[in-house]
């Protein structure tokens, strides 16, 4: 076990899911082509249909899951390519992941950020 994985909400981008997630991010990259992006528009399912994706990266795709994308192997700067492709912004994103509306992410950040207290370790949650 990692270090980090007593971190609440951290999903470490590590050498394991560098790998578990490669053909997902090589999926996501292929969005910075305006071609692949309007293929991928037209028909979400069929253009995911020419990479090797796992059964949860594509229900994670489809239900834009965005922490689940990362769980899944993804890359954030990667999975923001589908954000990109659908108008999202990249703070539309975080404030998704961590479970509020993007005005309250918004003025929580610029407040200075998530408190520590209770997000250290998971320890402190038992």
């Amino acid at each position: 076990m990692s270090e980090f994985e007593d971190i609440p909400g951290t999903y470490l981008f590590d050498k394991d899911r560098c790998h578990d997630g490669y053909q997902f991010n090589m999926f996501c990259m292929s969005l910075v082509k305006p071609k692949n992006r309007q293929a991928f528009r037209s028909d979400e399912a069929s253009y995911m249909d020419k990479w090797p994706l796992t059964e949860s990266q594509r229900r994670s795709v489809l239900e834009r899951d965005w922490l689940g994308m990362i769980k899944a192997g993804g890359n954030i700067y990667y999975t923001s390519k589908i954000a990109a492709t659908d108008g999202r912004s990249f703070q539309f994103v975080a404030a998704a992941m961590s479970g509020v509306p993007e005005e309250e992410y918004r003025s929580m950040m610029m407040a200075g950020g998530r408190p520590v207290e209770g997000n250290r370790s998971k320890r402190e949650t038992d």
